[in-house]
């Protein structure tokens, strides 16, 4: 039961309008429900992550100020951000889940790394993917094709 409210609530936002800035957290919670991750932000506050799932193609990230109110509401996972992401040096796991949220996907690799993968909103069949070392420091990223679509849709195929 708590897998089905939690989803409940992801499908839910994606549904309302994302929150005001200045809104207060509790007006975000109240609308949107439970978070599907927190990451602490500095020097005070709170980014609060509203992922769709696996298939989702949406992760909404509300930033809360240390006074409680809304100071910032994106949509990550975009090609603009995946871009910004792909720049950026040093990139730890806890960085990139901070960033662009929880991936729809994560697969192990050889010597201990993993692949995360994402899903967003494109017309192409794509889904954008980082791989990181055993140490969690992002080696590389790119855009690839979905597995999904590129199944066969008939089993004799």
């Amino acid at each position: 039961m708590p897998i089905l409210a939690i989803t409940v609530g992801v499908l839910c936002a994606a549904c309302v309008a994302p929150p005001a800035v200045n809104s207060p957290a509790s007006e975000v919670l109240k609308t949107w429900g439970r978070p599907t991750a927190t990451y602490p932000l500095q020097p005070a506050g709170q980014r609060l992550e509203y992922a769709s799932g696996p298939f989702g193609r949406t992760t909404w990230m509300v930033d809360v100020d240390a006074a409680g109110r809304v100071a910032q509401v994106r949509q990550v996972l975009t090609e603009a951000e995946f871009f910004k992401l792909q720049s950026a040096q040093a990139l730890t796991r806890d960085g990139a889940l901070r960033w662009i949220g929880t991936p729809a996907e994560r697969r192990g690799a050889r010597g201990g790394g993993e692949t995360w993968s994402w899903r967003y909103p494109t017309n192409d069949c794509l889904w954008f993917q980082m791989s990181l070392d055993a140490q969690g420091l992002v080696q590389g990223s790119g855009f690839f094709v979905d597995p999904v679509c590129d199944a066969p849709t008939d089993a004799r195929n």
